[in-house]
C-alpha cells in the first residue's frame, strides 16, 4: 500500500524503526528524513489487536529499541525498565535483603508506583507468567533476545484481561536475524565491589521459507555489603553511627535477672564481662541499653549491642544463564508457523545478620521457653548458686553472629509459545488470523541456612551436666540426649570454648539446619484471534478484531517442614497451593470518521470490550473507548477511557500464611505515634480495647523488648499474615488525554504531552499492623481492634493476625511529557536530544471501609505509614552525538525532593525542617513532624568507537560524578537509611561487541 507521509507519521514510524524514544536518559531521538512516499506494512502496536498501517495510536506508547538498549550502561531488562520515568518502586528491591518468600531474587516493574501486580508484562503479546502472588519476573528475559520494548502507559484490560491497570510492558524478541554477534560487558563500582559480568551471543539464519534465531546469555552480578558505604554502614547512617544499634546482640544477655537476691548488680538485662568466668553472676554487668532514644544521650552507645548492617547485603547478588530460540516457517504463502522457546536458570542470594534469638518469644507457643535451672551453663541455676534449691530457669537473648542468615533462591523457567498464523482476503479486504498456545513453567527452590532449630535450642539450654570425661553433655547422667550439644548463650562472639558458639562447629551443626522450600507455577493459554477490515468507509477501513482465550494458572509454594511446624526461627508458614481458570472473549473496533478535510486530517474512534469468566469469583466485563483527531498533519490530539480489573492471585486466595516480625508504628506510642500530638488518639488508647495500661507514657517495644528509637520499628514477637478466600477483583477506571506535535518549521522536533488519571476501587491491600492499629485507635473501628491483643502489664502488641482485604481505593493522576529533537550538522556530526518527564500531581490511598476516614497522600513522601511514597517528578534527559566512527551519550536521571518523618524533632531539630507539619495536616496518618529532602540527579556517560573490523568498543560510567543520595531514615524500598531506587555509587564499565 502506498501512502503519503506526514511529519507526525514519519517521526513515529522512525522511532519504532530505530528506537527514537529514549529510556533512562540514554537513548537517541531522531526524526526520519522527509520522503515523498513510504510503503507501510500493517503492524500491531501494543494496546490494540487491530493491525493498521498507521501506528499513531490514541494511547501513549513508549518504545525502547535495540539501539537504545545497546547505547546505555544498564544491561538487564529490569534495570532498563526501572529507569523509565513512569515506573515506580519495585515490589522487591535488591536493596531489601530482609524480603522473604517465593519471589526473592526476582526483579519486578511497577508502573505509576501502583504496584507490580497492576502492571501486565507480555512477551510478544503473550503473558510472561506469574508467581502464586501474581508477580511477573522480568529478570528471566535475556537482554540479548530483546528486539524492542513497547510500554503502554494506559489501562488495557479490554484487550489483555486482568492486571493491565497501570500499564502494559510488551517485550518483543528478535526474529529473522541473520549473521552472528557476540557481546561482552564488565563493570564494577568505584569502591571495587559489585562486579557485573555479562557475555552473550546471537546467531541467525534466514531462508526463502523461514528463519531460525538463537541467543544465549550469561550474567553475574556480585554483592555489595551495607558496611561498605557510609550511608548504610550504620542503622542510622554516618550521621549517627552509634545510634539505633539493636540490644539483641552477639554478646548474650540474661533477660529476666530482675531479682535483688540473684541480681545484686540491680535490675535489667545482664551481660558477661569481657573474659570473665561465666559461672559467677557477679561477673555480669547490666546491659547498656542506650540506643539514643532520650535527650540524656541522643547519640546512643554501641556497647553491648549489634550493628546488623555489618553483615547485611546492600545489593544482593545474582547469576543467570539463558537460552532463547525463535523459529519461523512459511507453511504456505499465506500460512506461517511461529514458535519460540525460552530457558532461564537464575540463582541469587541474600544475606542478613545472624538471628536475634530471644527465648521468651521462640516458637509458636506464647512465652517461648527458658534456659533450664539444671543447665550446666545457667549461672543462676542449681549448679552454681549457693543453695541449689534457689536455682531458677532464666530467659536469654543471643544474636547468632557466627552464622549469618543466607537465602539462596534458584529459579528455573521453561517457556514455550507456538502459533499458526496467516492472512486471507475476502472481497478485496484483508484479514489476519492466528491460533496460538503458551506454556510457561517456573520452578523455585530456596535453600536457607542460619536459622535455629527451636526444639534443639531448647534441648541445648535444657538440663546438662559435666560428665566424667570432662565433656558437658545434654540431659542427665545415665540419660544423655544423643546428638545434642549444650549451648552457653552468654559466651560472647569471638570467645572460644565454655559452650560458646564461636569456633564450635559441633554446636553450629546441631543448632542450624539447612531448610529447603520449593515452588512451581504453570501458565497455560489457548487463544485465537481474527482481525481485519469489515468495510471501507469514506475516511478509511472499518477495522475489527475478535478473539477467544482460555487461561489456567496453577501454583504452589511449600515451605520447609521446620517452617510449617514453627520449629525454626525462619518463622512459621503454611503451604500455598491452588489454581484458577478463566475463559475470555473480546471484540475491538476501529472507526474512521473523517479524513483529509480542513481541520480534520483524521478523526477516528476505537471501541473494545472483553468478557472474562473466572471459576473463582465469577465474571466481569471491561470496556475501552479512544479517539484520535488530527486538525493538521503535524498535530494530533488523543484520549482514552478504560475500565480494568485485577483478579485475586493464588496466594491471595489460597496462601498458607506465615509468621512475620513486622515493621510498624503503634499510634499509641508517645514518641513516634499519633498519640504524641493527638489527645483524642491518646485517650482512645486508654479506653478502646485492647487497652494500653499507661497511655500517657506508653512506648512501643521493638526487638529486644526495648523502646523504639524511630517510627516503623520491628515487632519483638512474631505476628501472623494469612490469605483470604473471599476476595473479589479490584476494579479500575483510567483516563488519558494528550497531544503530539511535530512542527514542520522545526525539522526533527517531536513533542507529546499526556494527562492521565487512574482510580482503583476494592483494592486488594496487604493489610498491615500499622493500618490495623490506626483503624482501631484513630478511626475507632472495633472490628479492627479484635485482630490483636496487648500485654497486660507492658502494653506492647503481643499477638496480631492480618490478611489481604478489599478496602478503600487508590487514585493517581499526573502528566507525561516526551520531547525528542534531532539536529544534523555539517562537520560536527548529528545530535539527538531526548527528554522524558513524569509529573505526578496526586497519589492517594485509602485502605479501610470507614466513610469518615481520610486518604493517605503518597506524592512527595519517602514513605507514608505502610507504603512507599511516589516521587512528584521523575525526569530523564539524554544527549547523543554521532560523528563517523565516534559517538557518545550523556544522560541525566532526575528525582524530585521528598518528605519523611523526622528522626526526632526534639533530639535532632537540625534534621527536621518542618516540625509543625502536623498542625497543617490533621489527617492522623500524616500528623507528623517532617524533614524535607532535596532533589537528586544522577549523570551517566558513555563513549563508543566503531572499529574497522566490524566491532564496537564502549567505555562508560553510570552516576559518573559518584553522586550520593541523602540519608533517608524511613528506608523507602530498602533496609538501610537510603532510597532503594538510587544509585549506590559510581559504576564504571566496558563493553565490546563483535559482529560477523
Amino acid at each position: 500500500m502506498n501512502l503519503k507521509t506526514t511529519p507526525l507519521r514519519d517521526a513515529i514510524v522512525y522511532s519504532l524503526a530505530v528506537g527514537a524514544t529514549a529510556v533512562a536518559g540514554t537513548g537517541i531521538a531522531v526524526a526520519q528524513e522527509q520522503q515523498q512516499t513510504t510503503t507501510l506494512d500493517r503492524i500491531e502496536v501494543t494496546g490494540s489487536r487491530i493491525r493498521q498501517v498507521d501506528i499513531e495510536t490514541e494511547a501513549p506508547v513508549l518504545t525502547i529499541s535495540r539501539a537504545d538498549i545497546e547505547q546505555q550502561g544498564f544491561q538487564s531488562v529490569a534495570d532498563i525498565l526501572q529507569n523509565i520515568s513512569a515506573v515506580g518502586a519495585p515490589a522487591i528491591s535488591r536493596a531489601s535483603p530482609l524480603s522473604a518468600g517465593e519471589n526473592v531474587g526476582g526483579q519486578f516493574i511497577s508502573m505509576r508506583n501502583l504496584g507490580t501486580q497492576r502492571t501486565l508484562i507480555l512477551v510478544n503479546g503473550k503473558r510472561l507468567g506469574i508467581s502464586t502472588s501474581g508477580l511477573q519476573d522480568v529478570s528471566l528475559i535475556p537482554t540479548v533476545a530483546v528486539e524492542r520494548v513497547e510500554v503502554l502507559k494506559d489501562g488495557a484490560s479490554s484487550i489483555y484481561g486482568s492486571d493491565a491497570i497501570a500499564g502494559v510492558v510488551n517485550i518483543i524478541t528478535r526474529s529473522n536475524f541473520e549473521g552472528a554477534t557476540v557481546d561482552a560487558y564488565y563493570g564494577q563500582y568505584s569502591e571495587g565491589d559489585g562486579e557485573t559480568t555479562r557475555a552473550s551471543g546471537i546467531l541467525g539464519f534466514t531462508g526463502d521459507r523461514g528463519s531460525l534465531t538463537a541467543a544465549v546469555e550469561y550474567r553475574k552480578e556480585e554483592e555489595v555489603f551495607a558496611r561498605d558505604r557510609e550511608y548504610s554502614a550504620y542503622p542510622q547512617s554516618y550521621k549517627h553511627p552509634t545510634r539505633g544499634w539493636t540490644t539483641a546482640s552477639q554478646w548474650g544477655q540474661i533477660t529476666d535477672a530482675r531479682n535483688a537476691q540473684t541480681n545484686p548488680l540491680g535490675v535489667g538485662n545482664l551481660v558477661l564481662n569481657e573474659g570473665a568466668d561465666w559461672r559467677n553472676i557477679a561477673n555480669y554487668h547490666p546491659q547498656n541499653t542506650n540506643t539514643g532514644a532520650t535527650a540524656a544521650d541522643p547519640n546512643g552507645s554501641p556497647v553491648d549491642k549489634s550493628n546488623t548492617n555489618q553483615q547485611t547485603h546492600l545489593r544482593t547478588p545474582l547469576e543467570s544463564k539463558s537460552l532463547f530460540v525463535n523459529g519461523l516457517f512459511d507453511i504456505t504463502e499465506n500460512v506461517r508457523f511461529r514458535g519460540d522457546v525460552l530457558y532461564t536458570d537464575r540463582t541469587s542470594e541474600r544475606q542478613v545478620a545472624g538471628y536475634p534469638f530471644q527465648s521468651a518469644s521462640a516458637g509458636v507457643v506464647p512465652g517461648g521457653f527458658k534456659m533450664s535451672r539444671d543447665s550446666y551453663y545457667n549461672p543462676l541455676g542449681s549448679k552454681w548458686v549457693a543453695n541449689p534449691a534457689t536455682g531458677r530457669d532464666i530467659n536469654f537473648t543471643r544474636r547468632t553472629w557466627e552464622v549469618p542468615r543466607v537465602d539462596q533462591p534458584q529459579s528455573t523457567t521453561w517457556r514455550f509459545a507456538a502459533a499458526v498464523e496467516g492472512s486471507f482476503g475476502v472481497a478485496d479486504r484483508m484479514f489476519d488470523w492466528d491460533v496460538n498456545y503458551l506454556y510457561n513453567n517456573n520452578k523455585v527452590h530456596q535453600e536457607n541456612y542460619g536459622n535455629l532449630n527451636i526444639e534443639r535450642a531448647k534441648q541445648s539450654t535444657g538440663a546438662s551436666f559435666l560428665d566424667t570425661d570432662g565433656v558437658v553433655k545434654c540431659g542427665a547422667p545415665g540419660a544423655v540426649i544423643l546428638g545434642c550439644v549444650p549451648w552457653n548463650p552468654f559466651i560472647p562472639y569471638g570467645r572460644v570454648g565454655d559452650g560458646g558458639l564461636t569456633g564450635n562447629q559441633a554446636l553450629q551443626d546441631w543448632l542450624f539446619q539447612r531448610l529447603n522450600s520449593s515452588g512451581e507455577t504453570e501458565t497455560t493459554v489457548y487463544a485465537a484471534n481474527l482481525s481485519g477490515s469489515l468495510a471501507t468507509l469514506p475516511a478509511g477501513d472499518l477495522g475489527m478484531a475478535v478473539g477467544v482465550e482460555n487461561r489456567k494458572e496453577e501454583g504452589r509454594f511449600i515451605p520447609d517442614a521446620q517452617a510449617v511446624t514453627g520449629n525454626s526461627t525462619t518463622l512459621a508458614s503454611g503451604p500455598t497451593q491452588g489454581s484458577y481458570t478463566v475463559d475470555e472473549v473480546y471484540a475491538e473496533l476501529f472507526i474512521p470518521v473523517l479524513a483529509d478535510l480542513p481541520g480534520a486530517k483524521e478523526l477516528s474512534f476505537s471501541l473494545a470490550s472483553r468478557y472474562s469468566d473466572y471459576d473463582t469469583f465469577g465474571d466481569t466485563v471491561n470496556s475501552k473507548f479512544g479517539f484520535k483527531w488530527k486538525p493538521l498533519d503535524s498535530l494530533l490530539f488523543r484520549g482514552t477511557y478504560a475500565e480494568g480489573f485485577r483478579a485475586p492471585t493464588i496466594s491471595d486466595l489460597y496462601g498458607g500464611g506465615s509468621q512475620t516480625f513486622s515493621f510498624f508504628t503503634d499510634p499509641c506510642d508517645t514518641s513516634f505515634g499519633a498519640s504524641r500530638t493527638n489527645p483524642a488518639v491518646r485517650a482512645s488508647c486508654g479506653t478502646q480495647a485492647p487497652v494500653v495500661p499507661n497511655p500517657d507514657t506508653f512506648r512501643q517495644l521493638s526487638q529486644g523488648f526495648l523502646p523504639a528509637t524511630a517510627a516503623g520499628q520491628q515487632s519483638p514477637v512474631a505476628f501472623f499474615s494469612g490469605s483470604n478466600p473471599n476476595l473479589i477483583p479490584e476494579t479500575s477506571e483510567s483516563k488519558t488525554l494528550g497531544t503530539v506535535w511535530s512542527p514542520g518549521f522545526v525539522e526533527g522536533l517531536n513533542v507529546s504531552l499526556d494527562w492521565w488519571k487512574i482510580r482503583i476501587d476494592d483494592t486488594i491491600v496487604a493489610d498491615s499492623p500499622t493500618q490495623i492499629l490506626n483503624d482501631c485507635y484513630i478511626q475507632n473501628d472495633p472490628a479492627r481492634c479484635a485482630l490483636f491483643t496487648r500485654d497486660a502489664s507492658l502494653g506492647y502488641v503481643n499477638s496480631l493476625a492480618f490478611a489481604s482485604i478489599n478496602a478503600g481505593y487508590r487514585e493517581a493522576e499526573g502528566w507525561d511529557m516526551d520531547l525528542s529533537y534531532r539536529l544534523a550538522t555539517e562537520g560536527f556530526g548529528t545530535f539527538n536530544l531526548s527528554w522524558q518527564t513524569t509529573y505526578t500531581t496526586k497519589d492517594e490511598i485509602k485502605t479501610d471501609t470507614n466513610p469518615t476516614s481520610k486518604a493517605q497522600q503518597l506524592v512527595g513522601y519517602a514513605t507514608s505509614p505502610g507504603f512507599v511514597g511516589t516521587f512528584r517528578v521523575r525526569s530523564n534527559t539524554s544527549l547523543t552525538w554521532d560523528l563517523g566512527m565516534w559517538s557518545a551519550t550523556w544522560g541525566m536521571r532526575y528525582y524530585s525532593g521528598m518528605k519523611e518523618t523526622c528522626l526526632s524533632a526534639t533530639l535532632f531539630p537540625d534534621e527536621c525542617s518542618n516540625p509543625e507539619f502536623a498542625v497543617a495536616n490533621p489527617v492522623p496518618a500524616q500528623a507528623r513532624a517532617i524533614n524535607e529532602i532535596g532533589s537528586n540527579t544522577f549523570h551517566d556517560l558513555e563513549f563508543r568507537w566503531k572499529a574497522p573490523w566490524n566491532a564496537t568498543v564502549a567505555l562508560g560510567a553510570n552516576n559518573v560524578f559518584d553522586h550520593q543520595g541523602p540519608v533517608v531514615y524511613s528506608q523507602p524500598n530498602a533496609n538501610v537509611s537510603y532510597q532503594g531506587q538510587f544509585d549506590i555509587g559510581r559504576f564504571v564499565y566496558m563493553k565490546y561487541q563483535q559482529r560477523f
